[in-house]
This record gives C-alpha cells, sequence and structure tokens, in this order.
C-alpha cells in the first residue's frame, strides 16, 4: 500500500507587521489556536521582488499585509501554496483582486474594527474647527497675543447645534457612528450614498440627499467614508468643490484618493472653502513639493484614525478570526 503523503500544514506570513505593531505593544495570542505565524517581517518590502521572496518563506498558505500594493504581477509569482490573503483593515484597494481570482487565491479584510477610533478623530476635526483650536494655537505661538487683548477675534469660533454635516458614503459602520456622535452635540446629519433607496428621505433623526450637489450645497461640514474605487477616485474635484459653501470645512479619514489634490490646494488658496482636515492623503506622505504641507487651513495627520493600541489589538484578533473561518471553510469578510 502507498501511503499519501501528510497533509501540509496551513502557516501564515505576515508580509509587513511592523505597520500594525509598530511599538510592539501587541499580543499575537488569538493566533495560538488557529495557525503558526514565522516569520513576521516587519518593514515594507523594497520592491515587488523582496514582496514575492517574503512570500515563499517557509511555503505559507496565508500572507497578512497591511496597506502595501499587492500588484498582480506579484500575486502571478507568489506561490501555489497560497490560497489567502488577508488586508489587515479595512480598505483593500492595494490588492489586485482579478489577479487574486485567477490564481483561486481569497482575499478577505477587517470591515469595522476602526469605527470607534475613526469617528471620534472625525468629531475631534469638527471640535477642533469650531473653535479655531489650531489655528489660535498657532498664533500664540508665533507670539501672537491679539486674540487676549482685542475687542474681537478674527478666527471664527462657533456653537455646533444646529450646523449641517454632509456624510459622503456615510451608511457603513463609521459613518453611522459619526452620524450618532454629530446628533449627540446637536448637528444635523445628511448623509449621501449611492446604495440609498430612492424613496427613503428620513430615518432615525438622518436626512438623505438625493445627490452629492445636494448634499455639499447644504453641508458646514463635509467628511467622506466611501472606499476608494475607480468610480470614487476623485470624487471630490474642482466641480465639487465649488458646490460647497465658502466657509465649509472638508474632512477626510477614508483614503487620500478620494479627493483631486490639485483642485483642493486651489480651493483652499483661493477662499472657496474655509479649511480641510486629512488623515489621509495620496500618496501618504504627500510629495514634499506639495503645497498641503504649507498652507495655513490645510490639517494634515499621519493617519492616526486606526493607530490607537485597543485598535490595532481588535484588528490583529479579526485577522485571527479571518483566518479561522476561512480554515474551517466558512470564510468571512471576503472581498473576492
Amino acid at each position: 500500500n502507498i501511503q499519501s503523503p501528510p497533509p501540509v500544514p496551513e502557516s501564515c506570513v505576515f508580509l509587513n507587521v511592523g505597520r500594525l505593531d509598530f511599538d510592539e505593544s501587541l499580543n499575537f495570542r488569538a493566533f495560538e489556536p488557529v495557525v503558526p505565524v514565522a516569520p513576521k517581517f516587519v518593514t515594507d518590502p523594497s520592491d515587488e521582488d523582496d514582496l514575492v521572496q517574503r512570500s515563499m518563506e517557509g511555503d505559507p498558505s496565508i500572507l497578512v499585509t497591511k496597506e502595501i500594493p499587492v500588484p498582480g504581477s506579484a500575486i502571478r509569482r507568489f506561490p501555489p501554496s497560497v490560497n489567502l490573503i488577508v488586508e489587515a483593515g479595512t480598505g483593500y484597494n492595494n490588492i489586485d483582486l482579478e489577479a487574486a481570482r485567477e490564481r483561486g487565491i481569497t482575499v478577505c479584510n477587517v470591515p469595522s474594527y476602526s469605527r470607534d477610533a475613526v469617528a471620534q478623530l472625525v468629531l475631534t476635526f469638527i471640535l477642533a474647527s469650531s473653535c479655531s483650536l489650531l489655528a489660535q494655537h498657532r498664533r500664540l505661538c508665533d507670539g501672537d497675543r491679539g486674540n487676549f487683548l482685542g475687542p474681537f477675534m478674527d478666527t471664527p469660533i462657533v456653537e455646533l447645534k444646529g450646523r449641517t454635516i454632509g456624510l459622503v458614503g456615510g451608511r457603513g459602520s463609521i459613518g453611522s457612528r459619526v452620524s450618532e456622535l454629530a446628533r449627540a452635540v446637536g448637528m444635523r446629519v445628511i448623509v449621501g450614498s449611492r446604495s440609498l433607496p430612492s424613496a427613503q428621505t428620513h430615518s432615525a433623526g438622518v436626512e438623505y440627499a438625493s445627490s452629492l450637489e445636494e448634499l455639499l450645497e447644504a453641508s458646514d461640514f463635509v467628511s467622506l467614508h466611501c472606499p476608494l474605487t475607480p468610480d470614487t477616485e476623485h470624487l471630490i474635484d474642482a466641480a465639487a468643490l465649488s458646490r460647497m459653501k465658502s466657509t465649509a470645512v472638508l474632512i477626510n479619514t477614508a483614503r487620500g484618493g478620494l479627493i483631486d489634490e490639485s483642485a483642493l490646494v486651489i480651493a483652499l488658496r483661493e477662499g472657496q472653502i474655509a479649511a480641510a482636515y486629512l488623515d489621509v492623503q495620496d500618496p501618504e506622505p504627500p510629495v514634499e513639493t506639495s503645497a498641503l504641507w504649507s498652507l495655513p487651513n490645510a490639517y494634515l495627520t499621519p493617519h492616526i484614525g486606526w493607530k490607537r493600541t485597543e485598535t490595532r489589538q481588535r484588528l490583529i484578533d479579526a485577522v485571527a478570526g479571518n483566518i479561522r473561518s476561512f480554515l474551517s471553510g466558512t470564510p468571512t469578510n471576503v472581498v473576492s
């Protein structure tokens, strides 16, 4: 009798774990009963060849990645053992899904792990803007004490009650949480979403715009909460910005490519809108020559929305959960 060789055990490789565990504060205990993890590469791959080489370490069946490009040309060179790619995050526009389908590789993501953290960052931006927090701080740091002594303030401060926030693509988990927080401080919420039933106009204290143009024209704050796809790339372009109020604030915690940067720079310089708060940019970081670095009404943060310790631990645990579901034959959060 010729016996079949034993099945090759499943194994997992983190292609760039340093983006997740950059402070070495996370634990990976959730993986112990699921799949061996070795190795864990820390830095991003230096190039495509490096990415492919990492995918071959120990003939892994599972690759975990975080926001690095995984092009089709690399996927086609992955070893035959690879049958699952887990994007450790919500967005997956960095992975060539068509090439993964061609190879029979399942791709899944983690859609809701940063719901509270990102929504809280959006509210932070709104609160900071409403009291001109950063502008006031900058003036004091520059030695200008005029707003202490003068009879009026030349940087506007407003209450949020009654102000309108428009959520572009706001029916997902993060947008829904932003809606809850905004309503808690008395704001009017308008949601725009392509998947919205046309007959629906009001629900649970939320209004629904019939078009992006309607949302932009009505909003004091516009916050983006849609994935980056060919249809949404540069969704906020010169035409969209021209629809916004001159006092409006644009907030992006989703993907940098949703905004046409050159059009945004012009809008900020010419006062077409009041300010932009950008936790994401395209690319990240922006190129050294980008005007976003120096515009006084452009406020940049280095994609911090998901980086709280608790949020990252939740993400790691959810990645292990995705792998467990896949190995048990009931994959979850599948995007391809």
